[in-house]
């Protein structure tokens, strides 16, 4: 049922923020996301904060909906007393869970409430992740008539005994209709791929990148398996059932990941995270009606996953959903049943929160920008940090010519060792 909610200080039931708020808000976008805590089945690997029908309490699925347009109303009546300024959104991102369990008409519904709060800025980017056995050709239909305009599939892999590893229950197969199901819509497509599952080989990685590949889709996140204590996964390594992830291979299958990308006319923009050229990707036969003219390369990137590692602000609606607000960091109660319960009382859902002082921002300022190519100016770093950049080069972890122009740009080395990279420049 996900991960244990970070220690912070107590929030106010008005969920008023702080004085600072305001000021260091200024000039900054405003996103928001929606968490839908819903799956049918729970995956083995999976920690994030999500609950299947046995784990829910009493609480009605169906009425999720309504809740989240309470705190949509809740949100920007508290901006508006903390003396926010006025912003339309730029991006809003429904995931999960599972946003598509719910039907389309209340994601939509969530939707209109996020545009009648604050507006939604014009090209506004906005994504709901799906698994592929959650949609049909006509829920994305709806999804993009109502002013969606990206879907994230958790395609996770090709291969079954991959698949069956993780838990996951879908067709590999049904990936690619679903995924010219979306671009018939006239979404833009996004296929999310887990490596280092145990039992997967190079070889198995490779006949995922494949079939990914073949879909052409417009956007590719490949993410190192992580095994989170208290799953299933967790404890089936423990026992045996399956071996320790190597290190090692996970290097190569990234390394495999980033050639074949780029050979395909990917770029990566974070070190997960890789966009399609716009002359490269396939046309949608609705682009001019939903989504405008041909987009440049950047557009195909995420929007709204950039702005968490810029540092935007976003407000985050629903349980256990983090928010990002001049400063200021929130993160409402977990469970569902919690979260109805504060919200249908009229009170802020927030169980804590915490202001970050100085030195612990440029921290994490460095550590987010550091894995977006071209994300960190040096002019930007301390007098300390700045003498390590020779350093870096020399090890082969930055870009030269990247440095010269005045960015930190992780090499294919650096990326393998962003971790240590950041460290050094903090």
């Amino acid at each position: 049922m996900g991960s244990a909610l970070p220690l912070g200080d107590p929030a106010p039931l008005d969920g008023l923020l702080p004085g600072s708020a305001a000021e260091l808000s200024h000039g900054h976008p405003f996103g928001v996301y929606l968490h839908v805590p819903f799956c049918r089945v729970r995956c083995g690997y999976c920690d994030f904060n999500t609950y299947t029908s046995s784990e829910l309490r009493g609480v009605k699925q169906v009425d999720y909906a309504g809740q989240a347009v309470l705190e949509v109303g809740l949100a920007a009546d508290v901006l508006t007393r903390s003396g926010i300024d006025e912003r339309p959104v730029s991006t809003v991102f429904f995931g999960g869970g599972t946003p598509t369990l719910l039907p389309s008409a209340q994601l939509v519904q969530m939707l209109r409430s996020v545009d009648d709060a604050w507006g939604l800025a014009l090209g506004a980017e906005v994504t709901t992740e799906a698994n592929p056995d959650s949609v049909d050709a006509r829920y994305l239909v709806e999804l993009a008539a109502a002013g969606f305009t990206r879907v994230s599939f958790g395609m996770q892999s090709a291969v079954p005994h991959v698949l069956k590893t993780l838990d996951r229950t879908h067709d590999p197969e049904r990936v690619p209709e679903v995924v010219q199901w979306a671009r018939d819509a006239g979404l833009q497509v996004s296929v999310d791929l887990i490596y280092g599952t145990p039992g997967e080989s190079l070889g198995d990685w490779e006949r995922s990148l494949d079939a990914a590949l073949a879909m052409q889709p417009d956007h590719l996140s490949a993410y190192a398996l992580i095994v989170e204590q208290g799953t299933k996964l967790a404890r089936q390594i423990r026992s045996g059932v399956y071996p320790v992830p190597d290190d090692d291979l996970e290097a190569d299958m990234y390394e495999l990941a980033d050639a074949r990308l780029s050979s395909a006319g990917y770029e990566w923009y974070e070190v997960s995270n890789w966009a399609r050229s716009a002359s490269a990707a396939p046309a949608t036969p609705n682009a001019d009606a939903l989504t405008g003219p041909a987009t440049p390369t950047s557009e195909f990137r995420s929007r709204h996953n950039l702005a968490y590692w810029q540092g935007h602000d976003w407000w985050g609606i629903g349980p256990g959903a983090h928010s990002h607000v001049g400063g200021t960091r929130w993160w409402n109660v977990k469970h569902p049943a919690a979260y109805a319960e504060r919200i249908l009382s009229g009170h802020s859902p927030a169980a804590g929160r915490e202001t970050p002082d100085g030195e612990s921002r440029e921290i994490e300022r460095v550590l987010l920008l550091a894995r977006i190519r071209s994300g960190l100016p040096i002019a930007t770093l301390a007098a300390e940090a700045r003498q390590q950049i020779a350093g870096l080069i020399a090890d082969g972890l930055i870009d030269g010519r990247a440095a010269l122009r005045g960015s930190v740009e992780l090499t294919l080395r650096g990326r393998l060792l962003a971790d240590a990279v950041v460290r050094r420049l903090t």
